[in-house]
């Protein structure tokens, strides 16, 4: 698998919940759509382990088949409808993408 890894925090006027709330529900349902997209994880922040990781609500794990099939998924017009539908929102966000390899399993 390829993922996009996203990383997130919410908009200053926003609570941790409705924060969630919005990724989960009103945000998701733009975002399935993406061509390609074979699983997406995401995991609601409960509490940082240390104080130089704070600040952030949520994680997304949008995986794909391979690089090419996650990059055409961010060129589609799919993508572009996703970002459209976050807007102007003031939250900040790290973007990141790569290769999986899963390190192990009960």
């Amino acid at each position: 698998m390829f993922n996009l890894a996203l990383l997130a925090a919410r908009p200053p006027e926003w609570t941790h919940d409705e924060f969630i709330a919005w990724w989960r529900g009103e945000h998701a349902e733009v975002t399935y759509p993406l061509p390609g997209l074979r699983a997406w994880r995401h995991t609601a922040v409960s509490s940082a382990l240390e104080p130089r990781s704070e600040g952030w609500d949520g994680l997304s794990v949008l995986s794909f088949d391979d690089e090419r099939a996650a990059r055409a998924a961010l060129a589609s017009e799919e993508w572009a409808a996703a970002v459209r539908h976050v807007g102007a929102m003031r939250g900040k966000r790290i973007a990141l993408l790569g290769d999986e390899r899963e390190m192990f399993r009960a």
